[in-house]
Parts: structure tokens; C-alpha cells; sequence
């Protein structure tokens, strides 16, 4: 069984909140607009971690994370874009790398809009887990955490890191 803490843009902000968080994952994802490198060296500090590269990320970012990362976690296939919309309405990236192999888990971030929906067409789980930093229109910073167990995606849970 994996506990995995689940972050995306968090513009160059993190807290000793979202780090206590991390302490008791067994692997932090990132799903981009990190913002610095002050946040992932803060972040590798305390677990293992996995990430994909947002929009704003610079050039040093994005020799450390790629646009599209596949991997398995246990037994459940995972794929993570930053910019990946959601069921019904992928952007092209997505969709062609969903129609290629569908994973079971789909993880995007950019929108600041935390969803967590299931993809019937291509029987995936769908995650967004908001914008955990202060810039952006979201009113309430958010992420997630949950459980891989197997082939199973258990636990689900949305924290509220407070108003930014």
C-alpha cells in the first residue's frame, strides 16, 4: 500500500502545513506550476517525488520533470499532464495519450479546480486536486491524498489548506 499526497500549483508557495502533510506520505505528486525550485528541493527532502512541468515552470523545471509522465504505482497505471482537462473535455495532448493506453489513473492540474470524477468511456479515475498556492482566482487552496492498495484507489481525501 502507497499514501500519496497529491499537489499541483503551487506557484512558487509552500507552507509548514502542506509539508506536515508530506511527512506522512510515503510519495508527494506534483502536477506542475511549482513555481521554483525552492519547492521541489523542499519537497524531496522529506519523500520521494514525481511531477510533471506547468506553464509558468522555467526551463530549470523543466529539465527535472517531463510534459507527460506515465508510470505504475502498484498495479494501477497513472498518467499525469498539467494541462489536461478533464472526462469530456481532454485537451489533445490527453486525449491522444488516453486513446493510446488508458490508465486508471488520470491526474491533471492547471484549472485551480479541484475534481474528482469518473471517466466511464474510458473507465479511468480522474483527479484534480485544485491549486494548493496563493496566486490564481481559486478562493480555497487545496489537495489531496489518498491510498493505492493494488489495483485499488482507496481513501480519497480533499484537505483545505485555508483561503489564500
Amino acid at each position: 500500500m502507497m499514501k500519496i499526497l497529491l499537489l499541483s500549483d503551487s506557484h512558487s508557495y509552500i507552507d509548514d502545513r502542506i509539508l506536515d502533510y508530506a511527512k506522512n506520505a510515503d510519495e508527494i505528486w506534483h502536477c506542475g506550476d511549482f513555481g521554483n525550485l525552492e519547492v521541489i528541493e523542499k519537497l524531496e527532502k522529506i519523500k520521494p517525488l514525481r511531477g510533471v512541468y506547468g506553464n509558468i515552470d522555467g526551463t530549470e523545471i523543466r529539465k527535472i520533470f517531463p510534459e507527460v509522465l506515465r508510470f505504475k504505482c502498484e498495479d494501477v497505471e497513472v498518467l499525469m499532464i498539467h494541462i489536461g482537462g478533464y472526462p469530456g473535455k481532454y485537451t489533445p495532448l490527453a486525449k491522444k495519450e488516453i486513446e493510446e493506453k488508458a490508465p486508471k489513473l488520470f491526474i491533471s492540474g492547471h484549472s485551480h479546480i479541484l475534481k474528482a470524477m469518473y471517466d466511464q468511456k474510458n473507465k479511468l479515475l480522474h483527479l484534480n486536486p485544485g491549486a494548493m498556492g496563493k496566486v490564481g482566482w481559486h478562493q480555497m487552496r487545496t489537495m489531496m491524498r489518498f491510498e493505492i492498495n493494488g489495483d485499488q484507489i482507496e481513501n480519497l481525501e480533499v484537505i483545505e489548506l485555508g483561503k489564500k
